[in-house]
């Protein structure tokens, strides 16, 4: 079965496809690529440095340590952390060490049945597209040449220098005090409640906010590599938990963060989800207003017009991404990005790696309640006033391999001039299809990048419109209301 890359990396069931075997042939993949760009660096003077870190799903830490062994093998240096970490912070550790690149272990939010390799580009954010497609024409070079992936003892590997462990934290931890009021923090008095969902988020976000003042309960922090079968992904569907714990134990903010902790959620006292369509324009709103900042504002297709409103009224330039954070981050390696995110949750901010930090955005988020002194609920219904009522929703159905290209074409070739009651200003085809409304309300039809999932999004003004505008999307692609994933 040919490996491919999809919108973050290749993910595949463990020991279906996601097996060791294939995790070398990955991993010599990514050697080769390292290697032919040192290459084409004629000034380097020593062999390429390499970041691997890993999460805390099944045999993490020892895929982790075969693809160290096997850039070893290829005279590439590796510094492996010592433990699971989240995403970002091996990011970091990346730019921190000035590695030619890095490789994270995890299959980020997906089911506890997946793994996989995210891949990470020098300056700290997602390999771009060109680099992705390298390694697996690479792939398909060494398969079809008959070279098997270079392999090397790891305790050999370790004495000879080429594999040194290493702790990512205390230099993203002073990273972060730049870029979070820790003083005011530390003076707010808030009590919070983390949920890392078992992920690679666990202890780290709990430290941080401690170490600032903040009083924290961690609930679901301990290992966990089957996630006590849930998905770990901070939506509300896998929050009930941390919903029921915020009220129960009267706390002023609920945070969690994904399997590798490059995602954030959020809950209000009142145990109310509060969705990134809203921490992004609280951020916004927080950097631009209290902080002075400025820049560019970068969203995905699939997140909220709230940014747009914002973005116009403070006369900052905005660009709309296909979905996925490695879009969002080869903006932000290139241009003066003040804040860039997707619906899912990863987001990023000016002065950060180009890359979706929940641990950093959790971070933030408390700071913004400290420094108003008011509940997210409040927070939340301040923009809502101020900007108009945004409702959000999205549906998952499973469906059967197609093509999308056919997809994209047939819903285009004769768009509905209007669908549940609200007329088409635009249509976009970045990512999907978009169907933008004249009042804003917008709804999106697109598969998955990571699963065999068609996503039907869409954002208006009431709950009623938006549940019409799911039902019309589905309806539009055939999938009437399949299976649910």
């Amino acid at each position: 079965m040919a490996i491919h890359f999809g919108t973050d990396g290749w993910r595949a069931v463990i020991s279906d496809e996601f097996t060791f075997a294939n995790v070398r042939k990955v991993s010599q993949a990514i050697a080769d690529a390292l290697l032919v760009g040192a290459a084409a660096r004629q000034s380097a003077t020593e062999p390429p440095l390499c970041v691997v870190g890993f999460d805390t799903r099944f045999l993490s830490d020892r895929y982790a340590m075969e693809v160290a062994r096997v850039l070893a093998a290829n005279g590439i240096r590796v510094l492996l952390t010592k433990a699971d970490s989240p995403t970002p912070m091996v990011s970091y550790a990346v730019v921190a060490n000035r590695a030619a690149g890095g490789v994270m272990i995890t299959a980020s939010h997906n089911a506890p049945r997946y793994n996989g390799i995210k891949l990470k580009a020098a300056y700290g954010g997602s390999a771009p597209a060109s680099q992705c497609r390298q390694v697996e024409q690479l792939i398909i070079e060494n398969e079809r040449a008959g070279r098997e992936p270079k392999t090397m003892d790891f305790e050999t590997a370790q004495a000879q220098g080429l594999i040194t462990r290493f702790n990512p934290f205390p230099s993203y931890r002073k990273h972060l005090q730049t870029l979070v009021d820790f003083p005011a923090l530390q003076r707010s008095g808030l009590r919070v409640v983390v949920d890392p969902m078992y992920g690679s988020g666990r202890v780290y976000l709990a430290q941080l906010l401690r170490e600032a003042g903040v009083e924290v309960t961690e609930i679901r922090g301990e290992m966990n590599p089957g996630f006590n079968g849930i998905h770990p992904e901070p939506i509300a569907r896998y929050l009930g938990l941390l919903m029921a714990e915020v009220t129960a134990r009267d706390c002023d903010l609920g945070l969690a963060t994904d399997g590798d902790a490059d995602r954030i959620g959020a809950v209000s006292p009142s145990g109310r989800f509060i969705d990134p369509h809203h921490i992004l324009a609280l951020a916004l709103r927080y950097l631009v207003e209290v902080r002075g900042w400025h820049g560019t504002v970068v969203k995905t297709v699939s997140t909220t017009q709230l940014l747009n409103r914002l973005a116009a009224k403070y006369r900052l330039p905005l660009y709309e991404t296909p979905v996925g954070f490695n879009y969002i981050g080869e903006l932000m390696a290139r241009d003066n990005v003040l804040i860039g995110g997707e619906e899912s949750g990863g987001i990023s901010i000016q002065g950060h790696i180009p890359e979706g930090d929940g641990v950093l955005m959790a971070m933030l988020l408390t700071e913004i309640v400290a420094h108003y002194g008011r509940s997210l609920d409040a927070l939340v219904a301040e923009l809502q006033a101020e900007l108009g009522p945004f409702v959000y929703a999205r549906r998952d159905v499973r469906v059967p391999h197609f093509s999308k290209s056919e997809l994209v074409a047939r819903l285009t070739a004769r768009p509905p001039t209007t669908l549940a009651g609200l007329t088409l200003a635009r249509l976009g085809t970045e990512d999907g299809v978009k169907y933008l409304f004249a009042d804003d309300s917008w709804l999106l039809i697109r598969p998955s990048g990571t699963e065999p999932v068609l996503r039907v999004y869409a954002e208006a003004h009431t709950p009623q419109t938006v549940e019409a505008l799911l039902d019309a999307g589905l309806a539009l692609a055939g999938a009437g209301e399949g299976q649910r994933a």
